[in-house]
């Protein structure tokens, strides 16, 4: 690792003015992540700005009846509060399928939205990655591949998003609050994550100093009628191979709204509206559920190593619908 200065910022607007004045600066809250990045030689930065004496952890309804969930929020704390597991339950089981207890504990909501992906030729300094260094080529798409996105790819990166609570936040519509130099704006977090395309080093919409100060999810009919599901390769401390997010609003066994968000298949939270479709005003029969897993994978482009990603996604699926009222 580098060396580096550090200094604690005292109020947002310091911490942004701190980040947008250094090319390189970088905030810092858990850490969980960044660090083992700038000691793998793959991010470097010549100056951290500690941000966690912010007041930006709090767990709320705010006036539109929306749910916000300060940046600084724990993992830990967001997952076990009542307002989430009653209004959201979609998000605690997500940050519940994610880390360890010990990352739970330390990592932020801000955080675990910004993490790197965990491609091992991404991680790995000594290797090219058009991520790290544009142009330098992808060895994933020849390579090994088995951990790699079947959706939202391009010649030039297929790196899977790691976030659970990603996926689980799109499946509900959310928007991050952002501060920056410019002063605030809100980006819907379905359009935040951008798609590789030929540039893979430019994964989200944020731009250098702006900082997420908090999550808003919108109160829907939905929301409380939501689950997911993580497979994964053993049951702790270990990202999805494949993850569903589902929310739906229901007239007996009758789907009149669906929000299906899937992880561990695609370069960002994939939402699949052509799935969400094939089963809206529809009941959730075993012909209607197939359909939409069929629809939720028409466009995937499966590697020699992740061909399994498109028969475990429509399973993932099935058993998810089938226990929010596919099976009553």
């Amino acid at each position: 690792m580098r060396p580096f200065s550090y200094a604690r910022a005292r109020r947002p607007e310091e911490a942004v003015g701190l980040v947008a004045g250094r090319p390189r600066a970088r905030f810092i809250a858990g850490g969980t992540d960044l660090l083992n990045l700038m000691k793998d030689g793959v991010q470097e930065h010549d100056q951290l700005i500690d941000i966690n004496a912010l007041s930006m952890s709090g767990i709320e309804l705010v006036e539109n009846g929306a749910v916000r969930i300060g940046a600084l929020a724990r993992m830990r704390d967001v997952a076990e509060h009542d307002l989430v597991r009653n209004r959201l339950p979609v998000v605690s089981e997500a940050l519940l399928a994610s880390a360890s207890p010990q990352v739970r504990n330390m990592a932020s909501i801000g955080g675990n939205l910004l993490q790197r992906t965990r491609c091992s030729y991404f991680r790995d300094a000594a290797m090219p990655c058009n991520k790290r260094v544009p142009g330098s080529g992808c060895p994933a798409i020849a390579g090994q591949n088995r951990w790699h996105a079947i959706l939202g790819g391009s010649g030039s990166c297929i790196a899977v998003h790691p976030s659970d609570l990603a996926v689980a936040l799109v499946a509900l519509d959310a928007v991050v609050l952002i501060l920056g130099p410019d002063g605030d704006r809100r980006a819907p977090l379905r359009e935040f994550y951008l798609v590789p395309g030929n540039t893979p080093d430019q994964e989200n919409a944020l731009r250098h100093g702006e900082l997420i100060t908090a999550v808003e999810v919108p109160a829907t009919a939905l929301s409380a009628h939501s689950r997911y599901v993580k497979l994964r390769d053993r049951a702790s401390f270990e990202f999805a191979v494949v993850s569903v997010a589902a929310a739906l609003r229901m007239r007996g066994r009758t789907v009149c709204e669906a929000r299906l968000a899937f992880g561990g298949v695609a370069t960002g939270p994939w939402r699949s509206a052509e799935a969400e479709q094939a089963i809206i005003g529809r009941a959730l029969t075993p012909a209607t559920i197939d359909a939409a897993g069929q629809a939720a994978i028409r466009d995937a482009v499966p590697r020699e190593h992740n061909g399994s990603k498109v028969e475990l996604v429509q399973r993932a699926l099935a058993g998810l619908l089938g226990d929010l009222g596919g099976r009553r």
